[in-house]
C-alpha cells in the first residue's frame, strides 16, 4: 500500500468529511474523491461511508485507521530523528491562542520559547473561537472554557477568576452596584459572545446577606465589546464604564487602584472556568510540539498562581 494513499485516508477520517481534508491538505475535493476511489479500488473493500456532509469509517476501514495512524507516527518519529541528528531542536508549530490572554501573558513566555529554540517555527494565531483542530490545521490550542470538548485531550492549567471593575473616573457620582442586578443600570464594556446575550452568573459569598450562596444570574447589553481585552481594559480605564475581565488581564490595574474592583463579594462566571490547553488525540506530536507542551504548561503553571494572588487586594480591604 503506497504511504501517501494511507496519509490521505487517515487525514479524510481525521478531518471528518471531504471537503475539509481538501483544504487540509491544499487539494481539491474531486481530487480527494479520486484518489480514496483508487484506494478502495486497490484493497477491494469499501473504508468509508459518505453522505453529504460527513464520512464514517466501515468496520474494515475503522481498523485500517488506527494501524495508518500508528504507522504513520512511527514514520513521522523516525523523520524527526534523523533531521534532529546532529542539529538544534527544529520543527513546526501552529499555536492557537485567545487575544487577551495571548497578549497579557503568553506573548511574553513564547518569545522566551523562541530564544531558547530558534530553529522551530511558531505560527501564532489570536483568536478566541474554539477551533476544529483538525481543520485549521492547529496543534496546539489555549482556550478558557468550563468543559472541555470530547474530541480533544485537554490538559488543565488553572482556574480562570473574572472581576468586575471600574475606573474611579466613572464611579464619581455615580452609585456603585451592590448587586449583580445593578449591572442593567451601568455602561457594561465586556466582551460579548457572537449571535448571543452577554449572560453574567454570580454567587455571593455566604456572608454577602440572606441569599448567600444562590446563584444570580444578569443579561447584559454592553455598549462597548470588542474580542480584543487590551482595548477594551483601555476603555474601561478610560471611563467608559464598568468592565468584565479575567483577573489576570486587570491584576496589576487592581493593584495600583488605576481600576477599582466592584461586587467583591461575588464568584463571577462569564465565558469559562478554566484554561486548558487542548492537542487532537490522534494526531503524531513532533518533537518541537511536545517541546512547546512542556514548556508552557511549566511556564504557566508557575506563574498562574501568582497572578490570581493579586486577588488579595480584595482581602486586604476587608480587614
Amino acid at each position: 500500500m503506497d504511504l501517501n494513499a494511507l496519509r490521505l485516508f487517515v487525514d479524510i477520517v481525521d478531518a471528518g468529511n471531504l471537503s475539509a481534508a481538501a483544504r487540509k491538505l491544499k487539494m481539491t475535493r474531486a481530487n480527494v474523491s479520486y484518489h480514496l476511489k483508487a484506494l478502495e479500488e486497490e484493497l477491494g473493500v469499501q473504508l468509508l461511508r459518505r453522505t453529504t456532509r460527513h464520512v464514517e469509517p466501515t468496520p474494515v476501514g475503522a481498523g485500517l485507521y488506527e494501524h495508518g495512524r500508528n504507522i504513520l507516527g512511527e514514520v513521522a518519529a523516525a523523520n524527526a530523528l534523523i533531521s534532529s541528528m546532529g542539529k538544534s531542536l527544529q520543527g513546526h508549530v501552529r499555536l492557537s491562542v485567545p487575544t487577551g490572554l495571548g497578549h497579557a501573558m503568553l506573548s511574553p513566555l513564547l518569545v522566551q520559547f523562541k530564544q531558547r529554540y530558534p530553529d522551530i517555527v511558531l505560527d501564532v494565531v489570536f483568536d478566541n473561537r474554539i477551533h476544529n483542530l483538525v481543520s485549521e490545521d492547529v496543534e496546539v490550542a489555549l482556550r478558557i472554557i468550563s468543559t472541555p470538548p470530547d474530541s480533544v485531550v485537554a490538559t488543565e492549567i488553572g482556574t480562570v477568576d473574572w472581576v468586575v471593575c471600574a475606573a474611579p473616573s466613572y464611579l464619581e457620582g455615580r452609585t456603585q452596584p451592590a448587586l449583580l442586578a445593578d449591572l442593567t443600570t451601568h455602561a457594561i464594556v465586556c466582551a460579548s459572545p457572537i449571535g448571543q446575550k452577554l449572560k453574567i452568573a454570580g454567587v455571593r459569598d455566604e456572608s454577602g446577606g440572606n441569599n448567600g450562596g444562590e446563584r444570580e444570574q444578569v443579561v447584559l447589553d454592553p455598549t462597548l465589546s470588542s474580542e480584543n481585552f487590551a482595548f477594551l481594559k483601555d476603555a474601561v480605564v478610560s471611563g467608559l464604564g464598568i468592565g468584565i475581565f479575567p483577573l489576570y488581564a486587570v491584576a496589576g490595574d487592581l493593584e495600583t487602584g488605576t481600576l477599582v474592583p466592584l461586587l467583591d463579594h461575588y464568584r463571577i462566571s462569564v465565558f469559562g472556568s478554566k484554561l486548558f490547553m487542548l492537542t487532537m488525540p490522534n494526531r503524531y506530536q513532533t518533537m518541537a510540539t511536545r517541546y512547546l507542551l512542556t514548556f508552557l504548561k511549566t511556564e504557566l503553571q508557575a506563574i498562574w498562581p501568582r497572578v490570581r494572588g493579586a486577588s488579595a487586594y480584595s482581602e486586604s480591604t476587608e480587614d
